[in-house]
């Protein structure tokens, strides 16, 4: 690490109204030929600040140096200006351009293809990315569309990144990637900011730590120098048990069942082809795959939001294709969904915490003469059980951030004592405390005897919770394989389709029409004892 400072911010302040602080007198240090991780729970002001220093926000007080002198952001030109680049999460690319296209977009120079590609070419190979610059947005993987961002900063002359959750939706071989190119800038002298949740990466990739806890800066430790307890500690203010529990529960009979299940995309592709699997009682079955391999479909089709093609979906042994989500609900089947849209799917964003309890059988009697009083206790209820932050149970969901927003959305699922629960990304954006309830809630419901379907991001997560998981590539399932008995590395491999596992001995196969329901039941229980 270079002793020379990159940027430093001097008590910086953002306020949102006159009840919102969002950072309260933050001071900051960013050395060159470092990477500095940002961590603090939801809320606590990481993104406000990041926005600040790359011209999204502008700060109410407080002053920002670059390379010792100060400076003035108002903008994201400006931020170009002083070689600032921000990669966010959700990227900002135009699909139908090519990978060129978008990165010499907006950069008030005119498009030569031949100047533009070998300039990309030769950052490419400085740092070690994987690029074909005449390549379109649409074909590309997720870690491809996340190296177009990072090139286009780079290629506008970036010294100092940061990047925000860059990890979250990419395999172990592609976040190794990830962190190999993030050290070769390292040592081109680049100063790298990561805002993260994951620990284990932070440990891994970077040089210091800097947590923030409600707004204020807490504190700044060097790597080599800590540990996941201590900075769970430092973010969240007091101990936290890092331990998920793998809860064994006595094998019950398949309460979801998905035989040769096709689903189509929004665009009329196949997302989901040919896909078999069930799930017990007292079972978590966890869904692996790269974004788009047809987990948003899959899930949709069960939860009876989106036709099938082919295929049957049975819950406890009655058919619910073509029943839709409303149906599947007044006919008292116990099944809830948690989708990955939050604020587009799950909720209303405009109404209440109460009423967005009410949400699902508002028909049955909403308005004027609805039990509202019983609704604002379950509200009030949920609030104290999950420590939701939210000014009352009044108050609109769009106002909340997005880790109370996602313990509502699930609490309120919950709530209904469901025997299958369909979970998407139910951790996503959400600080270690927030992730840890959910888990948790996850695990008491298996031991009331729910089986779980868990899509998620973070294999380690899965590896630990989940009984089952089963790897999706392009839609195909590469396999169902016990979490005990596999690995990170193993998982990626069937991610990417670099490995096929479904042809060998599947712990989770769907019904031979053939068997009688018991014969069936004690031919996989045997295997899975195997």
């Amino acid at each position: 690490m270079d002793n020379s400072i990159a940027l430093e911010l001097r008590n910086i302040t953002k306020r949102f109204g006159t009840k919102v602080l969002a950072n309260n007198h933050v001071s900051l240090t960013l050395y060159k030929s470092e990477i500095l991780s940002l961590l603090g729970e939801n809320g606590s002001g990481k993104t406000t600040l990041m926005n600040m220093i790359s011209g999204i926000y502008f700060p109410d007080e407080g002053e920002i140096f670059i390379d010792g002198k100060p400076v003035v952001i108002a903008s994201p030109k400006d931020a170009y200006k002083y070689k600032i680049g921000m990669i966010h999460q959700h990227f900002k690319l135009v699909d139908t351009f090519t990978a060129a296209e978008n990165i010499i977009l907006g950069n008030n120079e005119p498009y030569r293809p031949k100047i533009v590609n070998s300039r990309v070419k030769e950052i490419a190979s400085k740092y070690g990315f994987d690029i074909d610059p005449k390549k379109k947005i649409y074909d590309m993987s997720v870690s491809e569309k996340q190296t177009v961002e990072i090139i286009k900063v780079l290629y506008r002359g970036a010294d100092i990144l940061i990047l925000d959750e860059p990890t979250a939706v990419l395999t172990p071989q592609e976040i190794d990637k990830l962190f190999t190119v993030l050290k070769k800038m390292r040592e081109d002298g680049k100063a790298i900011i990561i805002i993260t949740h994951k620990l284990n990466e932070v440990l891994e990739i970077s040089d210091r730590v800097s947590v923030l806890r409600k707004g204020e800066y807490i504190g700044t430790v060097n790597t080599s120098e800590t540990t996941q307890k201590d900075l769970t500690e430092m973010m969240v203010g007091k101990k936290i048990d890092l331990k998920i529990d793998r809860i064994k529960i006595e094998k019950k009979k398949p309460l979801l069942e998905i035989r040769d299940l096709t689903v189509k995309s929004d665009v009329g592709t196949k997302a989901i082809k040919n896909v078999s699997f069930y799930i017990r009682g007292g079972e978590i079955l966890g869904v692996a795959g790269i974004t788009g391999c047809g987990q948003k479909e899959l899930c949709e089709a069960i939860a009876g939001l989106r036709k099938i093609s082919g295929g049957a979906i049975m819950h406890e042994g009655e058919s619910l294709v073509g029943m839709p989500a409303r149906e599947i609900i007044k006919r008292g089947i116990s099944m809830s969904f948690i989708p990955e849209d939050r604020l587009g799917m799950g909720l209303a964003p405009s109404f209440s915490v109460t009423d967005n309890m009410m949400l699902k059988t508002y028909r049955d009697g909403f308005g004027p003469f609805v039990d509202r009083k019983s609704a604002r206790k379950r509200a009030s209820d949920l609030i104290e059980k999950l420590s939701i932050v939210t000014p009352s149970t009044e108050t609109p969901v769009r106002r909340l951030s997005g880790g109370n927003v996602q313990k509502i959305l699930v609490g309120r699922e919950i709530e209904s004592g469901p025997n299958v629960i369909i979970t998407a990304y139910p951790v996503r954006g959400l600080d270690i405390n927030s992730s840890y309830q959910i888990y948790d809630i996850l695990n008491e419901q298996k031991q009331k005897g729910a089986g779980i379907l868990f899509v998620g991001e973070d294999l380690d997560v899965m590896l630990a919770l989940c009984d089952k998981i089963m790897v999706l590539c392009h839609g195909k399932v590469m396999g169902v394989v016990h979490a005990s008995k596999t690995t990170k590395e193993e998982l990626g491999l069937m991610m990417t389709g670099s490995l096929d596992k479904s042809e060998q001995k599947d712990y989770g196969k769907a019904k031979d029409s053939n068997l009688t329901q018991e014969q069936w039941e004690i031919s996989n229980l045997k295997e899975e004892e195997s």
